[in-house]
């Protein structure tokens, strides 16, 4: 069995380096030495330092902000690691960036998500392994397999667990989506508990990243709302849900979400509790972050 392991190496480059150490120790392995360098004029090198031939390499890189750089860095490493005689190069890509780019909404926009699928299928991966992804269409965009890992069970036991320890009866939760996206998420997490309803926002988006509330379907007066989302990013969404539930009667309003990108403002500090997971690392003590590191490494073991 200690042989197995060693057959594969582990790579963390600049964006989820406690992650990848965390998949390592699961899985008892040591992680794979990389050097990485920004030169004056912003060009970036990354060079392998582990004897790399004959094992199957995985890549564990979120391509988060900044985006542009951390994709460029996988995809120097995967030449890298072609040129070191990898048997296979797999991508774990824990946050897939431009994954809301994921259709044309308006005559002469690209489809980015494909875009960046081909860089990665054109480099030389072998295998994808990502976290709720955005939208499940993204992975026809790939003609390697992709494994897509959700997160929905991850959050109900986490919140089953939570609400057991403050005394609330799980017949008075109310599990909200947010929008159209997240439905499918809110069935799932509402599985997790006993007798829970679900709750839908109907929102429009007048421009990116800004979103508006148009109504909320279903009962919330005097319930504990839990609101399920892949990701957040400028907390637009989240906040505009909370104000409606609010307004609806509901009785407290907590939050996960997968993706923590936070890339401007802040959540309602109002909202009674908000848990993420550590796809993008983030120093916050103002919220709860669960680890996916089991669910991957089971991801890499069940090849």
């Amino acid at each position: 069995m200690v042989n197995f392991f060693y057959e594969r190496d582990y790579y963390h480059l600049s964006s989820n380096q406690r992650l990848a150490h965390k998949i390592a120790e699961i899985l008892n392995i040591p992680v794979g030495k990389t050097e990485i360098r920004k030169f004056l004029d912003d060009e970036i090198m990354v060079r392998n330092l582990s004897d790399v031939r004959g094992k199957d390499a995985y890549i564990i890189q979120s391509t988060s902000r900044p985006a542009s750089d951390n994709i460029l860095e996988v995809l120097i490493l995967i030449n890298a690691l072609k040129n070191s005689g990898a048997k296979t190069i797999n991508l774990v890509i824990p946050y897939f960036g431009y994954s809301r780019q994921d259709r044309i909404a308006l005559s002469g926009e690209p489809v980015t998500a494909k875009v960046v699928a081909d860089m990665f299928q054109s480099a030389g991966i072998d295998k994808l392994i990502t976290v709720d992804l955005h939208t499940y269409q993204i992975q026809g965009f790939f003609s390697c397999p992709v494994i897509n890992i959700e997160t929905s069970e991850l959050f109900g036991a986490y919140y089953h667990k939570y609400f057991e320890s403050q005394g609330i009866n799980e017949h008075d939760v109310v599990v909200v989506s947010p929008d159209h996206g997240s439905v499918l998420r809110a069935r799932d997490l509402g599985s997790a508990f006993k007798n829970a309803s679900l709750a839908f926002i109907d929102k429009r988006r007048p421009a990116p990243n800004q979103s508006e509330v148009v109504s909320v379907i279903g009962d919330v007066k005097d319930k504990h709302c839990v609101i399920i989302d892949d990701i957040i990013d400028t907390c637009g969404t989240i906040n505009n849900a909370y104000d409606a539930l609010v307004s609806m009667g509901a009785k407290d309003v907590y939050v996960c979400a997968t993706h923590a990108v936070f890339s401007v403002n802040e959540l309602n500090k109002k909202i009674k509790h908000i848990v993420v997971t550590d796809t993008i690392e983030k120093d916050d003590d103002s919220i709860s972050v669960i680890t996916v590191a089991n669910l991957i490494a089971d991801a890499i073991l069940n090849k």
